[in-house]
């Protein structure tokens, strides 16, 4: 008897993947597309909205084909995707505008207008400061400056719900989020009710009726309608479930299912997440972490991250090493790495190149400092490596801090095949570092929604904990950690001194100067 199978797809920053998944977690194929992000001004980015629903349909249909999938055993379709971004809708669920993803930075005028604001976030949603790239503040800037989507614009919906409402042919009456995407908009909801706060969207200056209405990740919200059918090649009538974050989803795929564990995204933006049982202020009033709410129903999940942490390298590898999409590069540059001694002979990288989040510096860029003469490709390389680690080990101080312990973490990602930067990361954090045996990640959580939301398993938690082992650890090294520790504070030193004021003005240049156009 064949056993059913469950779709997942997740609408990540650099690229989407599709995967199809068995009842007992088996994966039976996959397909992976990457992206395009447009930058039309410096601190701008942008995204085509129906390259989502390209890609997807592109990735399931080729999975349907390598896995000789019988399209009539295929029980349910749900997702995961970037929760921090926006594309506008009119009625018909036709996009009028870019996605803008939580790369881009044009809401600067908008966050200051909120600096003085009633704080009630802090209260309610459990996150105290408003940043430029968060959804509501980029909608406040979508409405003043693009009066041709205020006038036509019914909802708004995140990248993975775009394609999710293609995929069932609604309207914008139908338009839906779920609690952990709603958890990226950061501020505008009730943490507590898990939906949105009409006093803080009052506050925002928001239309209430531009929301979508929140549900349960694991909601069926519509069904495969006959004409996406015919053309991915499934039987119409299949249950589209909700979906979740792709944080919150790469957290369930790669195993984290109880309060007390960690998770890192190793991928475009590097993301750390903190599961928790209840919303901690003193954590939070710190304007470090932000707060959000867990696919599962009785967790919260800490989280902070580096906009283009993962994009550095990638930025690194197309523009500096001039190799575009050719992945053997992390691989050549790791083995130079690994012959370069901890601190990178003490050459620092800030991975700022779409400015700091976590805290929220705006005006933040990313730098060298240190480099000499004598420095080589590996120094340059592992000093990115580090950067990133750095600012986790930041992060996890915000918590130790305050008695949370940080012992164990889970690695995800393309990143996490870097072995290099598994134990940088272990090191820098003293802590455990895992490595799941299947690294498919959200998607893996994504076909476990699926199933759960059409009622053919009963508790995700313990099924999770049968779907994902680890195949190896990283364990820290004391005289490593020691050492790291004692360079994170003579790096904070010059971050939060000189370099802060450098970056300041950095931009003072870009908001003053207009230099001539390139010599041809």
């Amino acid at each position: 008897m064949t056993k059913p199978y469950y779709i997942g797809y997740d609408c990540g920053t650099m690229g989407t993947k599709v995967a199809i998944y068995t009842i007992d977690g088996e994966l039976v194929a996959d397909a992976y597309r990457e992206h395009e992000i447009l930058y039309p001004k410096p601190g701008w980015a942008e995204m085509e909205a129906e390259q989502f629903y390209r890609v997807v349909r592109e990735g399931i249909k080729e999975c349907i084909t390598t896995g000789k999938v019988d399209p009539g055993e295929v029980g349910g379709i749900s997702c995961s995707g970037i929760i921090c971004g926006i594309v506008p809708i009119d009625s018909d669920w036709r996009a009028l505008g870019p996605y803008i993803p939580y790369l881009d930075g044009r809401a600067q005028k908008e966050v200051q207008d909120l600096k003085d604001a009633d704080p009630l976030w802090a209260e309610e949603s459990g996150n105290a400061e408003p940043g430029a790239y968060m959804p509501p503040v980029i909608l406040k800037w979508v409405l003043a400056n693009m009066p041709e989507v205020r006038k036509e614009a019914e909802k708004v919906v995140g990248a993975a719900h775009y394609v999710m409402g293609k995929f069932g042919a609604l309207k914008a009456k139908d338009a839906f989020v779920d609690w952990a995407h709603q958890s990226g908009w950061v501020i505008g909801f009730d943490a507590k009710k898990r939906d949105w706060s009409e006093k803080q969207i009052e506050i925002l200056g928001l239309p209430y009726e531009i929301l979508p209405r929140v549900v349960k990740p694991w909601e069926v919200v519509g069904e495969l309608c006959p004409e996406e059918a015919s053309v991915l090649g499934l039987k119409p009538g299949i249950p589209l479930v909700a979906g979740a974050g792709d944080i919150m989803q790469s957290c369930l795929g790669c195993g984290l299912t109880d309060v007390g564990m960690s998770f890192d995204v190793a991928g475009t933006a590097s993301i750390a997440a903190f599961a928790l049982s209840d919303v901690d202020p003193a954590i939070t009033q710190k304007k470090v972490l932000v707060n959000a709410m867990n696919t599962f129903d009785d967790q919260y999940l800490l989280w902070a991250f580096i906009p283009a942490g993962g994009l550095s390298l990638r930025w690194y590898r197309d523009e500096v090493y001039r190799k575009p999409g050719v992945d053997e590069v992390y691989r050549e540059l790791d083995k130079l790495a690994e012959k370069v001694p901890a601190g990178s002979d003490f050459a620092m990288f800030f991975p700022f190149l779409q400015g700091r989040s976590s805290p929220f510096w705006p005006t933040a860029s990313g730098t060298w400092l240190g480099l000499r003469g004598s420095n080589q490709a590996g120094h340059v390389w592992r000093s990115m490596l580090e950067s990133v680690a750095f600012e986790y080990l930041y992060w996890t101080h915000v918590l130790r801090d305050e008695g949370f312990p940080v012992n164990q973490m889970i690695g995800a990602g393309g990143g996490s095949n870097s072995r290099i930067w598994n134990q940088i990361k272990a090191d820098m954090m003293d802590l455990e570092y895992l490595i799941p045996s299947q690294s498919e990640g959200a998607v893996m959580g994504n076909a476990l929604l699926a199933a759960y939301g059409v009622g053919a398993i009963k508790d995700m938690k313990e099924t999770i904990k049968e779907w994902v082992t680890f195949k190896e650890t990283f364990q820290p090294r004391p005289e490593f950690t020691a050492f790291y520790e004692k360079m994170a504070d003579a790096r904070n030193e010059i971050l939060n001194g000189p370099l802060l004021d450098c970056f300041d003005r950095i931009q003072s240049l870009h908001d003053n100067l207009v230099p001539p156009g390139p010599q041809t």
